[in-house]
């Protein structure tokens, strides 16, 4: 509660009870959470900045479950979102969506409202660099996260503007107390593993105006071994041109290298980026490097519940950038 994105209102806590029963003697039939995203929305051309409920940790107690207090929690959470922060000194009356990562699969949310999107990932095994080897890239740490996400954030509004589309375009914004609260997360658990802390955040390639980079996080779910999906998450890669070319296929090379090098050093099992765009997908075919697509069936199925008019799914909307980042 005290770290960026969470503070200061950012998460609120839902549970469902009997209102019918005395205030301090209602046992807790669920829970769960929502964290406050600043979204952009692309209708018509006119781009509008807004915020959205990302729904996680949904949560039931063993003794309650199979009597569908699940499903009567994320149904009322589903509309208390529609319009929880909404800024009405802006004249917004409604959020324009809420969304979440389903664990269980693609079915249960979908059938409450959330309509599944893609969720797929590049996976590439750690591998230590070869004694004395360099790679093409730099190192990111903290202090240098500001200034890249001011780029990132102005040119994600110029590409959803731009994007020639009937549909719909909405992004969730990847400012920099989104990565903060990633990172929070990996400083505390990794602390506890190993009494120490990670310093590098992501790398960068080129010079301005044609840099590539990445920002990423590691994720531990269980004990350090392969079947516990312990890996280095890619949270972002931003190609700064937007441009297949081989130069940059080498920057992208180096820096997943490095990424495969702190997976290794981290003892996490691989390297996730999620949803890649065509143009990192073309460069990830230049690098040479090994690499394998998943499409995921039961973990993090990102899903939207639309507010607005329409049916909200993938027909009427484009989910841009929908990438790790935007996790909760």
């Amino acid at each position: 509660m005290t770290v960026p994105h969470a503070k200061e209102g950012g998460v609120t806590h839902w549970i469902l009870v009997d209102s019918s029963l005395p205030p301090n003697e209602r046992p807790i039939l669920g829970s769960c959470e929502s964290l406050r995203k600043r979204v952009l929305v692309v209708k018509d051309g006119v781009v509008t900045e807004s915020v959205a409920g990302g729904i996680g940790s949904v949560f039931c107690n063993p003794e309650y479950r199979g009597k569908k207090y699940a499903s009567r929690m994320i149904k009322e959470v589903g509309n208390k979102l529609r319009d929880w922060q909404a800024d009405k000194s802006l004249g917004e009356k409604t959020c324009p969506f809420s969304f979440l990562f389903s664990d269980i699969g693609k079915k249960f949310y979908a059938s409450h409202g959330w309509h599944v999107f893609p969720s797929k990932h590049v996976a590439l095994q750690p591998s230590k660099l070869p004694h004395g080897a360099q790679v093409d890239c730099i190192p990111l740490h903290d202090d240098d996260l500001q200034a890249l996400c001011e780029i990132d954030e102005a040119q994600l509004r110029k590409q959803l503007v731009q994007e020639k589309s009937d549909k719909i375009r909405v992004a969730l914004i990847p400012d920099l107390e989104t990565y903060q609260w990633h990172h929070h997360r990996e400083v505390f658990v990794t602390s506890k593993i190993f009494a120490k802390t990670p310093t590098i955040k992501g790398a960068i390639s080129g010079e301005p105006g044609s840099r590539v980079w990445a920002i990423w996080t590691r994720s531990y779910y269980g004990p350090l071994k392969p079947e516990s999906g312990n890996a280095l998450h890619i949270l972002r890669i931003i190609v700064e041109d937007e441009t297949a070319s081989s130069e940059n296929a080498e920057k992208l090379k180096g820096i997943l290298q490095l990424a495969q090098h702190e997976a290794q050093g981290w003892e996490l099992s691989e390297v996730q980026f999620w949803n890649p765009t065509e143009i990192v997908q073309s460069l990830l075919h230049q690098t040479g490097l090994q690499w394998k697509e998943e499409d995921r069936e039961q973990d993090s199925i990102a899903s939207l519940m639309w507010y607005g008019e329409g049916n909200g799914g993938q027909d009427e909307i484009s989910w841009v950038a929908n990438e790790k980042y935007g996790w909760c």
